[in-house]
């Protein structure tokens, strides 16, 4: 999916910076800016979640340059945004329970870092965009499905706080300094690259895991949580499409990244399950604390503005990620 073009724009004409891109979702943004023939794609990245594997066979290409660096650091995302055409901003430390054990590093990575890559941004001259990740945390205690842009409730997590100024602080530049930019709302991302351990892994590569190796998973609550589960792929589009289809762009946005589909936990382990051909019932735990309960995105603004159009749906992007864990487990090169 990654060989798709999603933008007519010839990429060798200009230069990008993926922050975190040795990461989960920033790596598959630069394998497919890559394949695309980018002029160049740099990458920033702290390697405390993001792994060298993820980007070692791009090391020795004459377009590609890594700087292992903090975005905590006001110079390092100045050097690292210096002549760059469109920023990918993808650094972050993730997790609601991450966020509920360690709030001032979320904090530091989050808000500190975000404002530093928009301070440099914006004061690069030849940065025409940045599109960033926001995430669907934001909407916190709303009820209302499904979730649309305008319609957001109180955050339940420091995670949440985070990415919400985040948002507050990309409307402040469009205003203030005339600098837009795009945040993108992700929704429960999976695929290729997710990371199965440690303890703020994912359900999706967590249940995999289990499957493959024939063990007994554990679902947080009754199974009964729902999630619109969103493959890599798509994120990918909505970056590329979000960073070179919007310079007419007047103001910073916030799309919904998603499929606008629903599925619950229980659900989603039948589906694995039936991938591995195990039959193993899961054990249920304590509903995890700072989570919501259900989610479902509008992508209507996403597919107006940004052209957006999710063509990996949930069951293909689980049988593409179930492929790749199978493989990696098998050679046990987890990393």
């Amino acid at each position: 999916m990654l060989n798709k073009k999603y933008t007519e724009r010839d990429l060798s004409e200009y230069q990008f910076l993926v922050t975190g891109g040795a990461g989960f979702i920033g790596s598959n943004l630069v394998e497919y800016l890559i394949k695309q023939n980018a002029g160049k794609v740099r990458v920033i990245d702290n390697l405390s979640t993001g792994k060298l594997h993820n980007i070692d066979e791009y090391t020795s290409l004459s377009n590609f340059e890594f700087i292992e660096g903090d975005i905590s650091n006001l110079e390092t995302c100045q050097e690292a945004v210096k002549e760059i055409d469109y920023v990918s901003h993808q650094a972050a430390l993730g997790s609601v329970p991450r966020s509920m054990e360690d709030p001032i590093n979320t904090n530091n990575s989050n808000v500190t870092g975000f404002l530093n890559m928009l301070v440099a941004a914006r004061d690069e001259y030849s940065v025409k965009k940045m599109v960033y990740a926001a995430s669907s945390s934001t909407y916190g205690d709303s009820e209302e499905l499904p979730k649309v842009e305008k319609n957001i409730g109180k955050p339940l997590s420091p995670y949440a706080v985070t990415k919400y100024v985040n948002e507050l602080y990309a409307d402040v530049f469009s205003k203030v300094y005339d600098f837009n930019s795009v945040g993108l709302r992700y929704f429960n991302v999976f695929g290729p690259r997710q990371d199965p351990k440690g303890p703020y892994a994912a359900v999706i590569p967590i249940f995999m895991d289990a499957a493959i190796k024939k063990e007994t998973p554990t679902i947080n609550g009754d199974g009964g949580i729902t999630r619109d589960f969103t493959f890599v792929s798509n994120v990918v589009q909505a970056n590329i499409k979000a960073l070179l289809n919007t310079d007419d762009l007047e103001q910073h946005e916030v799309v919904n990244i998603a499929c606008n589909e629903q599925i619950t936990l229980s659900e989603l382990w039948d589906i694995i399950s039936d991938l591995a051909e195990v039959s193993i019932e899961a054990n249920h735990g304590p509903e995890r604390p700072g989570d919501v309960r259900h989610s479902l995105a509008d992508i209507t603004k996403a597919e107006n503005l940004l052209g957006y159009n999710p063509t990996v749906h949930v069951k293909e992007g689980l049988q593409k990620t179930y492929s790749y864990y199978d493989k990696l487990i098998a050679t046990k090169n987890l990393g």
